[in-house]
């Protein structure tokens, strides 16, 4: 009888038809993302019975978007290792809340969990960088990566050159987070806006301001090198 399941029952004339009832080993569970745990079995019925789409669905909305969040974790940390273990903290929360992903603005979705990640690793260690009443010596700087540089980082500092960055750096960080965010990763208004938690009317007050205060400090340096 064992074999008739496994080869398949004869029916009259000789024809074979397949054995009713017969599923894959829903024992095995699909390959996982590099980094990434396993789902455990039995916890959500529809993470566990669906875990190949879940990897598909991983890395056609999520990995294209790795990038723009490393560039953005940098800029709020100011370190190329805080930035990574951000993202990391922002991808394995994504893959674990998947199904509650509706498919449609992946990049806004993944900066709202980058925020909240940044926010929560901030209550554990310290006071939040982006407080209204933040002062620079609390202030990570943008380019002062505490790690060996990556290509990354250094195709973005030769890209900003060496007297806009000490003007950047100069800037009230809040003004700073705003410009490199919208100008150096990308952003949209409305993206940074999320991701800093104020409205984007207030992302356009910042960056008018730092524009005008980089437009200063430029025009002096250029006049004390002239």
């Amino acid at each position: 009888m064992t074999d008739g399941w496994r080869s398949g029952h004869k029916e009259a004339g000789g024809r074979e038809r397949s054995p009713e009832g017969r599923r894959p080993d829903v024992g095995k569970q699909a390959p996982q993302p590099p980094g990434f745990p396993a789902v455990t079995p039995g916890l959500n019925d529809a993470a566990t019975t669906n875990q190949a789409a879940r990897t598909r669905a991983f890395a056609q909305h999520i990995e294209p978007e790795i990038h723009v969040l490393l560039r953005v974790a940098r800029t709020l940390t100011g370190s190329w290792a805080d930035a990574e273990d951000l993202v990391q903290d922002t991808l394995i929360r994504a893959y674990r809340g998947l199904e509650s992903f509706d498919g449609a603005h992946p990049r806004a979705w993944l900066l709202t969990i980058l925020r909240n990640a940044n926010m929560n690793s901030h209550r554990r260690r310290r006071p939040d960088l982006l407080d209204a009443d933040d002062s620079p010596e609390r202030h990570k700087p943008a380019f002062g990566a505490t790690t060996t540089p990556s290509p990354e980082q250094i195709v973005t500092e030769r890209e900003l050159g060496d007297d806009l960055q000490r003007a950047v750096a100069a800037l009230d960080p809040k003004f700073a987070t705003v410009l490199l965010l919208v100008y150096v990763d990308d952003l949209t208004y409305s993206e940074a806006a999320d991701i800093l938690g104020i409205a984007v009317g207030t992302v356009t007050s910042r960056l008018s301001r730092a524009r005008k205060r980089l437009r200063h400090d430029l025009n002096v340096n250029a006049r004390r090198s002239s």
